[in-house]
């Protein structure tokens, strides 16, 4: 699977509907990913429209606490209710994996798109220089067989350099070999981000800056290998932040705890309604098991315990969770299971979120109008 997308600082789109990346004349043989240097005018991306658009004062508010949105305190007091402008910095992210999906031709031998831009407003808005890596869910034959592929592997030691030697850190099988395996004519999916974040750190370095990486689906599940791969490669990496749509599980307990040594912040937007997010394997109990040795299937019987960690299928949910339901928005509550994990989908869910009380802001219309004539009949 090759990169198909990474941008730096970009501007917001203008709608749910994402224009398609440029190609770049540079052959994958060569130089796969080499940004474009001076700003690419066949490339547009203009501000959001209806009700995406940013304010002054919601700009000012990113820029100056651009590490919040980033996760730098774990999204605390942002998730529930939906903080407006994290509402925001989401759907941009997801409209960068729109990109990705539009970017792919099925043809391994073409350029890989990237896009890159010098905007100082932009950058203003955002408080830092912004690099983004988005990356596409499963679109052919191969990655579906790998993720069939769902018995937890150790992570190589070129990927593991966070915490001793032999930690135990253990991804899903298929998803490390999509993302370490390459072949003569194109590089593997890891070097080819590590060639990107080094070029970039080298040019920026010395300003605010931020790498998202995003994805959806089979991306959701790479961009946060990648992210533990960047920040245990990198020493002088920026802030590392993943975003994922209807992501799979990745990996096990003690790949979780190295990703939060090594500060990586995930937030993972999930679809109570979507299947691909409750597999592969089983889960363990996540209730601040950090610092425990002993590893409990949630439900499951000490000795059926036992036989479950041998079979290699326990799996740890990572980092913090927006958890959205398609059964509480009126014209996505009868769609299919493959409707509940469509990116659109997600981008919708988002859109309309408002908390866990009051779902979406369609029914926080209907109860606020009822309060208000409520009130007027009591007068």
């Amino acid at each position: 699977m090759r990169l198909e997308a990474i941008a730096v600082t970009v501007k917001p789109f203008t709608s749910l509907t994402t224009p398609k990346l440029t190609h770049l004349s540079v052959p994958t043989t060569i130089n796969p990913l080499k940004l474009n240097i001076t700003e690419n005018p066949e490339f547009s991306w203009t501000p959001l429209k209806q009700g995406l658009l940013f304010t002054h004062s919601s700009s000012a508010k990113l820029a100056k606490n651009w590490t919040e949105y980033q996760g730098i305190n774990n999204w605390d007091g942002l998730l529930d209710p939906l903080d407006d402008t994290l509402r925001s910095e989401i759907l941009r992210y997801g409209q960068f994996v729109e990109a990705a999906y539009r970017s792919f031709d099925f043809d391994p031998s073409s350029p890989t798109f990237a896009t890159f831009c010098q905007d100082k407003e932009e950058i203003a808005r955002l408080g830092r220089r912004d690099v983004v890596i988005a990356f596409r869910g499963t679109a052919t034959c191969l990655e579906w067989l790998e993720n069939l592929r769902a018995t937890l592997t150790s992570l190589p030691d070129d990927v593991a350099n966070v915490g001793p030697r032999r930690s135990g850190a253990m991804v899903e099988s298929g998803f490390l070999s999509l993302y370490t395996s390459g072949t003569a004519t194109c590089l593997s999916l890891q070097n080819m981000v590590r060639e990107e974040v080094g070029r970039v750190l080298e040019m920026y370095g010395d300003e605010p800056l931020s790498l998202t990486i995003t994805g959806h689906s089979l991306g959701a599940a790479l961009a946060t290998i990648a992210a533990h791969d960047i920040n245990s490669n990198f020493g002088n990496a920026p802030m590392v932040t993943v975003i994922s749509f209807g992501g799979p599980r990745v990996g096990n307990q003690c790949f979780r705890c190295q990703l939060e040594k090594s500060g990586t912040k995930i937030l993972r937007i999930v679809n109570s309604d979507d299947l691909i997010t409750k597999v592969p394997g089983f889960v363990i109990d996540n209730n601040d098991i950090s610092d425990k040795q002993a590893v409990n299937v949630a439900g499951l019987p000490s000795w059926v315990q036992k036989r479950v960690e041998n079979t290699q299928l326990v799996y740890a949910d990572v980092g913090q969770e927006l958890r959205l339901s398609s059964k509480e928005c009126p014209h996505l509550s009868k769609g299919s299971v493959a409707t509940c994990h469509e990116l659109s989908t997600y981008l919708q869910l988002v859109k309309g979120f408002v908390s866990s009380n009051c779902p979406l802001r369609a029914t926080a219309r209907r109860v606020l109008s009822k309060q208000y004539r409520e009130k007027l009949a009591s007068l």
